[in-house]
């Protein structure tokens, strides 16, 4: 199987720049996944390196071999839609067949590579049956199998579940890491649903605006987010973003302030007086009642039941503060209108810079 490799890959339309000096690679058996909102250049990156899009300037490799000039069909790449782009008419077996028809094989050689991936995929049972007949999911394992078939050296997969029920997609997104892993096949998945790439990738590129965000694990992209992007991006509910005045080792926000220690005091040494961007996460929050030890009061205006948890939505100080949400274990007894005391993980703050919201400590 071949890396990947963007080096300082842009693309342009007219006035616009959809995707700025991208820097990315994916190694040879991983599956990357590219994440980020609608216009983010996300597809553009994919479509670039499927040979779809031109690039504008740069260089895309698949191993040691530039394929920036190469046509679709010289990358030896296959792609997973999120639409399964599948032949109606056909069955199941037919539409697994037709990568290696066109290519011109055919009799023992064929049939055994198909039965291989039906197997792979538990379509067997339904190789006679027409794709059109077929439920969702089992359309685009259908579709995944087609991919397979030819042995590719990279698969593209271009939001490949977005239109399945939640039902399909749990069992799909572990259909397809299972195959990618027992494969081996370099793969990059496309995707603007954050759950969806922290279960199916190895490593997680956030993009906006055209432009690399960060790229890492899943967990380091949720521990250690670079920017603020990133931050509120990853996370769900997303990480609480406050503003507060640094005066000395402590932080003042409107209702609220919280005090660092020593070491984490000496990374705001230079920025007495100025305004910075404090994040963390409504689970790194304890709700204490009115009276405990805590570092913030303030009220619940809110409470969302989720199950398992409950998120509460809490105006800092005496109801003119900053809104903040906490996520606390559920059913809980805390109702809309209850005074709190609010406990925050201090080792859990992150400190962005206010103009270019870079975390401060991200490589410090």
């Amino acid at each position: 199987m071949a890396s990947i490799a963007f080096k300082s890959v842009c693309k342009r339309y007219g006035d616009v720049d959809a995707v700025k000096q991208l820097e990315l690679s994916c190694a040879s058996g991983e599956m990357l996944a590219l994440l980020g909102p609608s216009g983010c250049g996300k597809s553009t990156t994919l479509k670039m390196a499927a040979g779809i899009e031109d690039v504008t300037a740069g260089e895309i490799y698949f191993g040691e071999r530039a394929v920036t000039r190469l046509s679709p069909g010289e990358r030896n790449i296959a792609m997973v839609f999120e639409d399964y782009a599948l032949y109606p008419r056909m069955t199941v077996w037919d539409n697994v067949a037709f990568p290696l028809k066109v290519r011109g094989l055919f009799g023992q050689p064929a049939v055994q590579r198909i039965g291989e991936v039906l197997d792979l995929l538990g379509l067997r049972a339904l190789a006679d049956r027409n794709v059109k007949g077929l439920s969702g999911g089992a359309q685009q394992r259908v579709a995944i199998g087609r991919a397979l078939v030819r042995d590719p050296d990279v698969i593209l997969f271009d939001e490949p579940l977005s239109h399945l029920d939640a039902d399909q997609k749990v069992q799909l997104r572990a259909e397809i890491k299972r195959l990618q892993k027992l494969r081996q096949v370099t793969s990059i998945l496309v995707t603007h649903d954050q759950t969806e790439a922290i279960a199916m990738a190895d490593r997680i590129a956030v993009m906006n605006y055209g432009v690399l965000q960060q790229v890492g694990a899943p967990q380091d992209l949720y521990q250690h987010p670079a920017n603020v992007f990133v931050a509120n991006f990853i996370g769900e509910p997303p990480m609480n973003l406050l503003p507060v005045i640094v005066e000395g080792s402590r932080l003042h926000g409107i209702g609220w302030s919280v005090t660092f220690d020593d070491r984490r005091a000496a990374v705001l040494a230079s920025r007495q007086g100025a305004t910075v961007i404090v994040g963390i996460r409504p689970e790194h929050i304890t709700l204490r009642s009115v009276g405990e030890t805590g570092a913030v009061r303030g009220t619940i205006v809110y409470r969302e039941p989720r199950g398992d948890t409950d998120v509460m939505t809490i105006i800092a100080g005496d109801g003119d503060g900053v809104s903040i949400l906490a996520e606390t274990p559920g059913p809980s007894a805390w109702r809309a209108g209850d005074g709190v005391m609010l406990d925050l993980a201090v080792d859990q703050i992150h400190v962005f810079e206010e103009e270019s919201g870079r975390n401060l400590e991200v490589g410090s």
